[in-house]
């Protein structure tokens, strides 16, 4: 029960900016029950966005305009802090360098071409479908992201390197975990986002073992990003 509550505080102030302390300490135990709970996490800060989408249409607000909305509250409640792991991921595994020079990249704090570019892309994809859609497609669509994020810790995916949120993540999810999150997800959005959250782990984890040595803390928010901006084209698109 310890780390289980250890887990669910770090779920929370790492994927959200609910004013929740951290655990003192993490081990690999809480953190992957931090892992199994990402796509709850991703369900709340769903919950948040289609109330304020339900909102925005009392108001008559044009559906790009709501879409636009959300997507910077979606910003603000995460800290931006995926964004950041993906434009670092793309960085890194845009420029083709060995693995050491491509995690050092990964680090670096200043942003390239190739990660503004996924920034912007994966805004509007937000700004443009979000506003157009029902609200549980909002809740699981946020919980697909986080369910990408998830499938990359499963069992025998390695670190890239020894230290950092990658090490204390990789291999710590089981699959049950995963069999019972992508179930109830299903209900409320649909099979299709989270087939698109199963398409993007699949391509781009073995990716990222194959030119890293594993995931990091930042592939983890690429996944998260890319996730969600996949199921919401999915839903946008049937």
């Amino acid at each position: 029960m310890t780390r289980f509550k250890d887990g669910l505080r770090l779920a929370l102030t790492t994927f959200t900016v609910a004013p929740v302390r951290g655990p003192e300490a993490i081990d690999r135990a809480a953190a992957g029950w931090a892992m199994r709970l990402a796509p709850a996490m991703g369900a709340l800060l769903g919950l948040v966005l289609a109330g304020g989408l339900w909102l925005l249409r009392q108001a008559e607000a044009p559906p790009l305009l709501s879409g636009v909305i959300l997507t910077g509250l979606a910003a603000l409640l995460t800290r931006g802090f995926h964004l950041d792991g993906l434009a670092d991921t793309v960085d890194a595994l845009g420029s083709y360098r060995p693995r050491e020079e491509a995690l050092r990249i990964m680090k670096s704090p200043e942003v390239g071409p190739f990660g503004v570019v996924a920034i912007v892309l994966v805004l509007l994809v937000q700004a443009t479908t979000l506003g157009g859609l029902a609200l549980p497609e909002v809740v699981g669509a946020m919980a697909v992201g986080r369910l990408s994020a998830s499938l990359a810790c499963f069992s025998g995916v390695p670190a890239a390197r020894a230290g950092g949120l990658g090490a204390l993540v990789a291999g710590t999810v089981g699959p049950a975990a995963v069999v019972v999150n992508a179930v109830w997800i299903a209900v409320i959005a649909g099979v299709v986002p989270v087939l698109a959250a199963l398409v993007v782990a699949a391509v781009v984890v073995p990716h990222a073992v194959r030119r890293l040595g594993g995931i990091t803390g930042d592939v983890l928010g690429f996944l998260i990003e890319a996730g969600t901006a996949a199921a919401l084209m999915a839903l946008a698109l049937i």
